[in-house]
């Protein structure tokens, strides 16, 4: 486990329902604010290439 706080977005609401990361010992760690217990790890290139494909829209509805 890593001693690195954990982040949230600023975009999360107050009522602690986000999905929070930090920078563990070479893997990048997740886990759901309101089940703090249950964390994810990932490869920190797998995160990144998932942030890509967010910001570039890849996900967004298309009703």
């Amino acid at each position: 486990m890593s001693d690195a706080e954990w982040q949230k977005s600023s975009y999360s609401a107050s009522n602690n329902e986000c999905v929070e990361a930090r920078a563990g010992v070479g893997a990048i760690e997740l886990r759901e604010s309101d089940d703090p217990s249950v964390i994810l790890h990932t490869p920190p290139a797998v995160f990144a290439a998932l942030l890509g494909s967010i910001k570039a829209g890849e996900f967004d509805s298309r009703d």
